[in-house]
């Protein structure tokens, strides 16, 4: 019908829309990626800090990516905020026309277009694309891959799994069970798999040359392809055992943000409700087309390596399993509505989701740029530490190294050296952690003895981040002068204090 080929491309059109019209809302962490993109086109190679070979960042595709596009617009004095939100709205516009096809594919064009148009302004997804990160092309990339699976395509299917795992390194989790159904596929018995398809040689190229490229590249250059960054967050960060199965179950129990209109009492219900409705949906699939298992058990397997690993979870790690999570609850709502004989289920839980998503946006944001924008853009602290980083810039000297634990922003708009006191792109700092639970006021804890044996010329700290060990070190007070208090309660947090040694 030409309704269901002209809709998905209207959704996808939403989705771009949904994205520019905010306009860049930059999360911090991105700035680290715009700092690589910066250096390689100014000549300095894959580097946060000039002549410091560390690899800090866990997204070299979408660094290179931000290169590409800033070589054409102003090299490394590109507009790498606004370029990322294009580069991320065109990525998720593509996503939204992948999520109908797969849909499609199982024979569920319904449940295709409304958890389309549900990702399109979902602000799960809007936030980290206007926020500069990689998540939106991670996304892309692994429903490019299973689409493409799914139609027998194994080639295509298996450089976008090559270029998702470039992305980030996590696409491990929905690669590993893909690759296991492809081996099924190629070499199980003939009872379970009826229709064999055989490895062709230019699968494995096609998967194989791209990263192993990477591996030995950033092994030659870095000493190791894991980027440093993941084992300084394991070392610096202290978490219960349980914090990331809590943090992930809250977020499996609330996929259309219903408790920001009903309340914490819809986490209850949404516990119960919504996993029931994805198994419904992903059950009766699977009988039909065995070979789908990977794509439905994603969203499970993701919950459950992040819940036994228990990173500190940040916001744009919940991401990457809603679009099959979604495509999942609707094709329970489907499965609802044909038992009983009626598309009421169905239509309600897809114009009940939208409704509920869509409260998730403000129109008028209370900081930042005034456009309507979902209300989880939140970058009050990327705009101090850009204040900051006015104050600095007009202080510091070339060769003199700032220290700070949140290191994006500062980074980014000073251009100076930096000590990153977390040790993302400073493993010359690995050795000052854990420390010990009575230094934490909250996470990102700086070590005292950290600043008095490195010496920063400047230091930008929360006053929650030094509260229980610099500021209580009487060598910091008699080495330092505070400069500058912006005010702010971040975090609990009397101030951002900028120091500079004396």
């Amino acid at each position: 019908m030409l309704l269901y080929s002209v809709i998905p491309w209207v959704i996808g059109l939403i989705a771009f829309l949904a994205r520019v019209i905010p306009g860049p809302r930059t999360i911090d962490d991105a700035f680290i990626t715009f700092r690589y993109a910066q250096n390689l086109l100014a000549g300095n190679g894959i580097v946060y800090n000039v002549g410091e070979a560390v690899l800090g960042t866990t997204t070299p595709l979408y660094m290179l990516v931000m290169a590409g596009f800033g070589l054409f617009t102003g090299g490394s004095q590109a507009p790498f905020p606004t370029l990322s939100m294009l580069v991320n709205a065109f990525a998720d516009g593509l996503t939204c026309w992948l999520i109908f096809k797969f849909a499609e594919r199982l024979g569920y064009r319904r449940a295709g277009l409304a958890a389309a148009l549900v990702w399109a302004i979902a602000p799960w997804s809007v936030t980290f694309a206007i926020g500069g990160m990689e998540t939106s092309l991670l996304v892309l990339l692994g429903m490019a891959t299973f689409y493409l699976y799914s139609i027998d395509k194994p080639v295509a299917a298996g450089l976008c799994g090559s270029l998702s795992l470039l992305t980030r390194p996590d696409a491990l989790i929905f690669l590993l069970p893909l690759g296991i159904e492809r081996l099924r596929r190629a070499f199980g018995p003939k009872k379970i798999n009826p229709q064999p398809l055989p490895i062709n040689y230019k699968e494995l190229l096609v998967f194989g040359i791209p990263t192993l490229a990477w591996i030995l590249y950033s092994t030659v250059i870095y000493g190791s392809p894991i980027p440093h960054s993941i084992l300084a967050k394991v070392a610096a960060y202290r978490l219960p055992l349980e914090a990331a199965l809590i943090r992930l179950v809250q977020h499996f129990a609330t996929p259309f943000l219903g408790q920001l209109t009903f309340g914490n009492w819809w986490i209850g219900f949404g516990l119960m409700f919504f996993p029931v409705l994805y198994g419904l949906g992903a059950l009766k699939i699977i009988r039909e087309k065995v070979s789908i298992w990977p794509a439905l058990i994603y969203p499970w397997f993701y919950l459950a390596v992040y819940a036994i690993a228990n990173p500190l979870i940040f916001r744009w790690y919940l991401t990457p399993p809603l679009p099959l999570y979604f495509i999942g609850i609707f094709l329970g709502g489907e499965r609802l509505a044909t038992d009983l004989k009626s598309k009421f289920p169905a239509i309600f839980l897809a114009t009940s989701a939208f409704a509920l998503t869509l409260n998730g946006w403000t129109l008028l944001p209370d900081h930042g740029p005034d456009h309507p924008a979902p209300k989880m853009a939140y970058i009050k602290l990327e705009l101090l530490y850009e204040q900051a980083a006015q104050e600095i810039r007009e202080q510091i000297e070339p060769g003199q190294v700032l220290a700070a634990a949140d290191i994006g922003a500062l980074g980014y708009y000073t251009r100076a050296t930096i000590l990153d006191t977390l040790g993302l792109i400073s493993p010359q700092v690995d050795g000052y952690y854990p420390l010990p639970e009575s230094a934490y006021a909250i996470n990102y804890a700086i070590p005292s003895n950290l600043i008095s044996d490195f010496q920063p010329d400047f230091l930008v700290i929360l006053e929650a981040y030094g509260r229980k060990t610099l500021l209580e070190d009487h060598n910091f007070s008699e080495s330092y002068d505070l400069r500058k208090k912006i005010s702010t309660d971040m975090y609990g947090s009397d101030g951002m204090l900028i120091f500079r040694r004396r």
